[in-house]
C-alpha cells in the first residue's frame, strides 16, 4: 500500500473530468496536483516533481504529446500514465513510443482500472529506484574494492620485490662448490625461502625453510628469518676477536626459534641448516621438523640423509641436533619443500617419499634435470608453495 506522500499530477483541460479524476485518487489516499494545460503541467511538474503524471494527450494544439515528451525529457523514469479519446489508435502508439508506462481510453468509466494502473505504476518505479539505488551502491562498492584490489597488488608487489631481492644469486660458485635454487609460490607472494652465504674463508651456510600457511602472512615470517640469520652471522663475526664462533647449524635453529616464538605471530617453519667446511670437506647440518628430508646423490645413487627434529617456532623447550657428514668427492645435495609431494607419484606419504630418491636419480641429481621430472615448466594451480635447492661440487 502506498502512503499519502505519493503525490500525483492530473494534467486535463476538461474541469469536470479533471476533478473527478481528482476527487476519486485523493479518495484512494494520494496527494493530487491539478493542471488545465500543458503549460501549467510543466512548470508544476518541474515545481512538485510528482511521482506520477496522468497527462490528455488530447490537449489542445497536440501539446499533450508534447507534454509527455517534455516531462520524460526532465526525468526519464518518470512513470506517465497517457490518456486520449476513444478509437484514436495512433495515439497509444505515440504515447507508448514517447516512453508513457501505460494508456488508458476515455472515458474512465472504471476508476478502479485507472487506480490499478496508478498503483502498479508507482510499484514499478520504485522497483527501478530501488534498483538503480542498488546498481548504484554496488557501483560504489566495485570502485571501492577496486582501489582496495588494486592498493593490495601494490602492496603484493612491493612485498614480492622484496622478496626477489632477499634471495641469493642462483646459480652460485664458492670455491668447490655450486648452488643453485627455485622457488614457486602458490600464491602471488611465497612461504618458502632459501639461502646461502659465506660465514668465513673456509665455511659456507645454506639453508631451506617452509613456514606455515601461506600468502603475505607466511612471506613476512621469510623476511624474520633473513634478518635474524644475517644479524646471527653479523654478531659472529663480530665477536670473531675475541672467540671462535662455531655457528653450527643446531644453535641457528635454536635461535630462530626462541626469536619466532618472543615474537607471537603463530607462524612456525620447518626447516633445515647446514655449514660445510671447505678444509675438511665435512657438513654438518641439522633438521628442524622438515619433509622430506635432504636426497644426497652420488655415483649414480640417491639416498635420504639422517635426521629429525621439532619444527621451528612452535616449542619454547625445542632442541635440536648437529649431524656430520664426509661429503663425496663429486656429489649433488637435494633440499624440498614439502610441496614437491603434491607432485610425486603415490597414494600415501610413505609412497612418496620412497619415490623421491629415484626421482632425483631421474634428474641425475641437477636443479635442470629436476625441473623436467616434475614438470615444473607446466605447473597449474598449486596447493602449496614449492622451493628447491641443488648444491654441488665436482658435478657435471
Amino acid at each position: 500500500m502506498h502512503t499519502i506522500s505519493a503525490k500525483l499530477l492530473v494534467v486535463d483541460d476538461n474541469d469536470g473530468v479533471r476533478a473527478h479524476l481528482a476527487a476519486y485518487l485523493e479518495d484512494a489516499g494520494f496527494c493530487v496536483l491539478q493542471a488545465a494545460s500543458a503549460l501549467r503541467g510543466l512548470q508544476l511538474f518541474e515545481l512538485e516533481q510528482p511521482d506520477l503524471v496522468i497527462c490528455d494527450l488530447g490537449l489542445p494544439q497536440q501539446s499533450g504529446k508534447e507534454l509527455v515528451r517534455r516531462i520524460l525529457e526532465c526525468d526519464g523514469d518518470a512513470p506517465v500514465i497517457a490518456t486520449s479519446d476513444a478509437g484514436v489508435v495512433s495515439d497509444a502508439v505515440e504515447a507508448l513510443r514517447l516512453g508513457a508506462v501505460d494508456y488508458l481510453v476515455k472515458p474512465l468509466d472504471d476508476l478502479a482500472m485507472l487506480e490499478h494502473s496508478v498503483r502498479r505504476a508507482l510499484d514499478r518505479a520504485r522497483l527501478r529506484q530501488e534498483n538503480r539505488r542498488y546498481r548504484e551502491r554496488l557501483e560504489a562498492a566495485n570502485r571501492e574494492l577496486q582501489a582496495s584490489l588494486s592498493l593490495l597488488q601494490e602492496d603484493q608487489d612491493a612485498g614480492r620485490h622484496v622478496q626477489m631481492n632477499m634471495l641469493p644469486v642462483t646459480p652460485w660458485q664458492a670455491g668447490e662448490f655450486r648452488f643453485a635454487h627455485q622457488i614457486i609460490p602458490s600464491l602471488y607472494l611465497s612461504g618458502d625461502f632459501v639461502d646461502y652465504f659465506r660465514v668465513d674463508e673456509r665455511r659456507i651456510a645454506f639453508y631451506l625453510a617452509d613456514v606455515s600457511g601461506h600468502g603475505a602472512s607466511s612471506a613476512f615470517v621469510t623476511v624474520l628469518l633473513k634478518f635474524m640469520t644475517t644479524r646471527l652471522l653479523y654478531e659472529s663475526r663480530r665477536n670473531r676477536q675475541r672467540t671462535l664462533p662455531e655457528f653450527r647449524p643446531s644453535d641457528v635453529l635454536a635461535h630462530i626459534n626462541r626469536g619466532l616464538i618472543n615474537c607471537k605471530l603463530g607462524k612456525h617453519v620447518t626447516m633445515l641448516g647446514g655449514v660445510i667446511d671447505e678444509t675438511t670437506g665435512t657438513m654438518t647440518y641439522s633438521i628442524g621438523g622438515h619433509l622430506p628430508l635432504p636426497v644426497l646423490y652420488s655415483e649414480g645413487q640417491a639416498r635420504y640423509l639422517e635426521g629429525r627434529g621439532l619444527p621451528v617456532g612452535l616449542f619454547e623447550d625445542a632442541s635440536y641436533e648437529d649431524h656430520e657428514l664426509q661429503l663425496p668427492e663429486a656429489f649433488s645435495l637435494t633440499l624440498l619443500s614439502d610441496g614437491i609431494l603434491d607432485l610425486l607419484p603415490g597414494e600415501t606419504l610413505k609412497d612418496k617419499e620412497a619415490a623421491l630418491p629415484q626421482c632425483v636419480c631421474e634428474a641425475g641429481g641437477s636443479l635442470d634435470g629436476l625441473r623436467r621430472v616434475f614438470g615444473l615448466a607446466n605447473l597449474g594451480e598449486m596447493p602449496d608453495d614449492i622451493a628447491l635447492l641443488v648444491l654441488s661440487r665436482n658435478f657435471a
